[in-house]
Parts: C-alpha cells; structure tokens; sequence
C-alpha cells in the first residue's frame, strides 16, 4: 500500500550535493549554468512515492463474520443507556483543562503556519529621518568662520522579496501546515482519551457503589445468621465456637466497607477532575453495574484505522511535514535571489522634501550560493532525511498497534462477556447453597462450617461477578477507543459536525485521507 504524502526525494549522489560553484555565476555561460541549475534541482526535487510495506488483513481475527459494518456513532457513549453518562461526556467535552490546553497548541501551530506563509510575501516597510548638524571651517587665521548648520530630510519606502524559485518557501509553509493538522489530530487524541476516561471512571464509581451494596446485603445475611447461632447456643444446640467463627466473618465483611467507600471517594475525585470540577463540588448519582446496557460494537475492517484513528492520521501528518522539511533543506543548498527596491524623498529643506526633485528610487537583485558551510547544510539535510526515515517507521507502527489494540478489545469484549455469564452461573449456585443452609442451619440440620463455607462462596462470587460486569463494560469503551471512537466529534470552529476522513488544512482546504 501507499501513503498519500509520503513522499521521497529522487537526488544524485547523497541526493543533496552542492551545486559546483562554476554553474552559477562567473562562468562564461550564465544562462547555460542556470539552465543546468533547473534542470539538476527539478532532479532533485521530484517526489517518489513510499511504500508502507505492510500487509494489511482484510479481516480482524477476532472479529466476527460480519465485521464489516458502519462505524460507531459520533454519540457512541449513549449506547450505555445513562443519561447520566452522557450528561458527565458532554460536560467533560467542554470544561476539561486537557482538552483546553490541546486546543490552545492547535491555535498556536495555525500562528506558526501563518508565520511561515509570510515568507511567500514581500516585506514593505517604510522609514522617515530627519537630522541636523553643525560644523566650523577654520580660516587662515587665529579665528574661525561661523559655524555652518546642515540639515537633512527623507522619507522613503522599501521593499524585499525572495523569489522560492526551488519551492523553499512553498515547502516551509506545507510543513507548518501538516503540523497544524497533526495539532488537530493530537487534540482529537486527547479528547478521545478523555471521553474514555470519564467513562471508564464512571464506571468505576458505578462499580465501586454496585460492591458496597453487595458488602452491606452480606453484612445483612451475615448478622441474620449470627442471630440465627446465637439462639441455637442459647438452647444449647450452638457452641461457642461457632458463635465466635461467624462473629469473625461479620467483622470480615464489615472490615471491607471501609477500603469500598475509600475506593468510591477516590474514583468520584478522578471523575471530577476530569470534568474540571473541584473535587468537594463532585456529586455522583451512579446506580447499578447491571442497569447499563452493553453496546454492540462493529469493527469494521483493518484498512479502516488509517481514516478512523486520530493517532494514526496525526503521524501522518508529521510524516508529510517531515517530506516538506527534506525539501526545505536540499533547497537550501542552492542559490537564493532577493529583490529590493527603495522608493522615497531626500531633500535638505524640508519644505521642499517631497518635490518631484527631491524622489529617488533603485532596484536591485541579488544572488547568494552557499559555497561552504562547514558541512553544515549537508547534516541538515541528512537530518531532515533521517527524521522522514523515522517518522515513517513510526507511521508504521502506529498502524500495527492500532490493529493490535482493535484485537485486543475485540477479545475482552468476547471473554469478558463469556466470564460474566459464566460468573452469573456461579453466584445463582452460591445463592442457592446459602439459602439451603439458611434454611437448615433453622431447622438444625447443617452444621455451622458449611454454613460458612456458603456465605464465604456466595460474597465472593457476588463480588466476582460486579467485577466482570465492570471488565466488559471498560473492554466495550477500549473498542470504541481503539477503532477511533468519534474523533470528528466535537468541532473546533463551532461548525457542523460530520464523520468524514479528512480534517480541514489550517489554510481552509480539504486534505485527502491516507488511501490504503
């Protein structure tokens, strides 16, 4: 497959040799030598295509026959079915502080594209003077002659401008855009990252609350059967021991609460700093683990990361920025024209300082050629390539681990699913052993060992089984986030929303997505 921008540079030799000295200037033939000079920088110049080298699969291996299928939902949070989730997601869009810092950075890299396009323009400026002086001319004499006094007036306006003949500049103004792009895409990562977050930490809350009220129904059932030991010893049927075994397992259990409420405390702190709220103004409804829904999610197929995952998309983008800058430097390697031009009114009396007699105006072209440097263009160039080599590697990577995290979130969504249902057969098992030896613990039939072995089995399975409700309700957010999520979500302008596979270019025109 082929990147879109990914471009290489065709160059002789180290593919950014010095033009020789002798076709620029002082030869015998400048129109010969700059001919050959365009001929030799269109030689290096030409973009080459590269090749990802990457076997795309058309398929997830952990994904089901139909995978493919439309992407998630911009709103992919509301298939939870919490009014309150959302309500937590849309707060966190418009007041978290990380999101805000992000786009802060995109404002920035826009300022700095701007900056670089003024490099395309010519530079006017205009500058106004007025002097006097006074100087004595000494006579033959002992005396000197009156002092003399001089005066000078000008006002004048001038004016540069370096002609890109090999595309330095047009070059540096593409880099900074593709860096403001990749900014864009940065800021899409982050807010991606943080809608996950908010609601794997609502989640947790969720959970931490679903297991505190499974710790005081056992705290419940534990002292109903203390009751239940205490009676029997009282008609002599219980001994003492057995009073003191299911006393340790009511403290056991009331033991718990404490390191479950710390537990909820700290994950309502994590969500409100995620809101951008104080943590002492956080106040948190929750509910049941088992009250949320389960989203079904559709992968769709691997090619689809390159447009989906921001991640993915920013590093192309530094890819593409990391191709200008090659060209950039090898341009540096060549000649530079520079145009000036100064226009104004220079007169001793300022009364007559803008007369048609007073005007003055010259025009100039100049021409540099680094001839040495010290090697130090030379190391630039190789830099700039080396920082291409490594960014396309990295462009690489990010697209294999996007696989790798799609598959691994295809599999916790398919086993934790798998485990919680196996899990709910464990605890309907529990309940009814408990139940049994409730029931005969009254009649006085079991003994006080099983009747703990019972409830020590049922607390843990309920507990195990509010924990794999959370894994599979966490394991649907990574999917969501490992496909991308909604990365065109939340605009940056305030304009429409909709899911596309490109992102505005800071100068307004649509840039193309990667084509696989």
């Amino acid at each position: 497959m082929r990147s879109r921008k990914n471009d290489k540079r065709k160059s002789g030799g180290r593919g950014g040799e010095p033009v020789p000295s002798g076709l620029i200037g002082g030869g015998r033939r400048p129109a010969a030598g700059c001919a050959l000079l365009l001929v030799l920088s269109g030689c290096m110049l030409t973009p080459e295509p590269a090749d990802l080298a990457l076997d795309i699969p058309a398929a997830y291996r952990a994904g089901t026959t139909r995978s493919y299928a439309a992407p998630p939902t911009l709103d992919w949070w509301g298939g939870f079915r919490s009014a309150e989730l959302t309500g937590l997601i849309q707060e966190a869009q418009a007041s978290n502080l990380d999101i805000a810092a992000a786009m802060a950075r995109v404002e920035q890299a826009d300022a700095a594209a701007r900056a670089s396009g003024a490099a395309l323009l010519p530079f006017l400026s205009g500058s106004g003077n007025a002097s006097q002086s006074r100087s004595s001319i000494a006579g033959s004499g002992v005396t000197s002659s009156p002092n003399r006094m001089r005066e000078s007036y000008s006002a004048q306006l001038s004016a540069s401008y370096e002609i890109d003949l090999w595309g330095k500049n047009r070059a540096s103004l593409r880099a900074a855009e593709e860096n403001a792009v990749a900014s864009r895409y940065a800021r899409e990562v982050v807010g991606m990252t943080v809608l996950a977050s908010t609601a794997n930490a609502y989640f947790q809350v969720v959970a931490a609350q679903e297991r505190l009220a499974i710790a005081r129904r056992n705290l419940a059932s534990s002292d109903r059967v203390l009751t239940l030991v205490r009676q029997r010893a009282d008609v002599g049927t219980a001994s003492a021991l057995e009073i003191a075994q299911q006393e340790s397992l009511v403290a056991g259990v009331r033991a718990s609460l404490p390191l479950l409420d710390q537990t909820l405390q700290q994950n309502r702190n994590v969500l409100a700093v995620l809101l951008g709220r104080a943590p002492a103004a956080m106040s948190i409804r929750g509910g049941s683990l088992f009250g949320l829904g389960i989203p079904r999610v559709t992968p769709g197929v691997p090619a689809d990361l390159m447009v989906q995952r921001p991640d993915i998309r920013q590093v192309e983008a530094q890819l593409a920025a990391a191709s200008a800058n090659v060209t950039v430097a090898r341009a540096q390697l060549l000649p530079t024209i520079q145009l000036t031009a100064q226009g104004g009114y220079s007169s001793p009396i300022l009364r007559t300082l803008f007369t048609p007699e007073a005007q003055f105006q010259s025009l100039a072209a100049g021409l540099v050629q680094p001839i040495f440097e010290g090697g130090r263009l030379l190391a630039n160039l190789d830099q700039q390539q080396a920082r291409r080599i490594e960014l396309l590697n990295t462009y690489r990577q990010a697209i294999l681990s996007g696989m790798s995290d799609v598959e691994n979130a295809l599999v916790a969504v398919q086993q934790s699913a798998r485990r919680e249902q196996l899990q709910r057969v464990v605890r309907d098992s529990a309940r009814r052993a408990f139940d049994i030896s409730e029931t005969r613990l009254r009649e006085g039939t079991v003994d006080q060992v099983t009747v703990l072995q019972t409830q020590q089995t049922l607390f843990s399975a309920e507990d195990t089984l509010a924990s794999a409700r959370l894994a599979r309700l966490q394991a649907a957010v990574s999917l969501y986030q490992a496909l991308g999520g909604a990365w065109t979500r939340t605009p940056l302008n305030g304009e429409p929303v909709v899911r596309s596979a490109t992102l505005p270019s800071p100068n307004g025109a649509p840039r193309p997505a990667a084509t696989p």
